[in-house]
């Protein structure tokens, strides 16, 4: 029997400012998906997200990168706690 995850996947647009997040799953059109693991937002990858609401500010690979809404809600992510 399979457990439930215990950080359950949000969209990037949903996390505070300051959270430090993994890349789970991408969604939307295939072209869409190349296009964000092509700027690192690659499945497994750990992303800051900086700032903002309707413009989200994220630093992945040592990168600051402006997403629209739009983009961030396709980026599922897995939040993670520092210990």
């Amino acid at each position: 029997m399979s457990s439930p995850p215990i950080h359950p996947l949000l969209p990037l647009c949903q996390l505070p400012a300051g959270s430090i997040c993994r890349v789970r799953m991408l969604a939307g059109d295939p072209a869409f998906c190349q296009r964000v693991r092509e700027m690192g937002f690659g499945e497994s990858a750990f992303v800051t997200k900086v700032s903002g609401t309707s413009t989200i500010l994220c630093q992945v690979a040592g990168t600051r990168i402006a997403l629209s809404h739009d983009a961030a809600n396709n980026i599922l992510v897995e939040q993670v706690v520092r210990s």
